[in-house]
């Protein structure tokens, strides 16, 4: 499994905590220096069956400069959503695993770390 991050978010290191009291298998993607590709981001929006809207952290002061509250969210203006989360990593929410069975989370809750590990 992997588990992207910011090191500076407390539910990523909470996550990575629990991760590691269960002795899980992971690896550790820093997203915001190993920033995920347009396609990478695809991806990782099919295993978790969400749009790219619903993994946008529209609180961020970018998200504010770029206007995306007023973004269309609909299948015409899905890709301009996914090269603002490719551009502009910050904007994605976190931590997100990707597990083994080929499916991903946002995880951030302890149930939803468990979730991850179970599967």
């Amino acid at each position: 499994m992997e588990i992207w991050i910011n090191p500076a978010c407390s539910k990523c290191r909470s996550a990575i905590s629990l991760l590691d009291a269960e002795g899980a298998d992971y690896t550790v993607r820093r997203y915001l220096e190993d920033v995920p590709a347009q396609d990478e981001i695809r991806d990782v929006l099919e295993r978790l069956g969400l749009e790219p809207w619903d993994i946008t952290r529209t609180q961020e002061a970018v998200a504010k400069e770029l206007g995306l509250k007023e973004w269309a969210r609909d299948a015409g203006s899905r890709e301009q959503w996914i090269k603002a989360l490719s551009e502009h990593p910050k904007l994605i929410q976190r931590p997100i695993i990707t597990a083994d069975d080929g499916s991903a989370l946002v995880a951030r809750s302890d149930e939803a770390v468990r979730d991850a590990l179970s599967r």
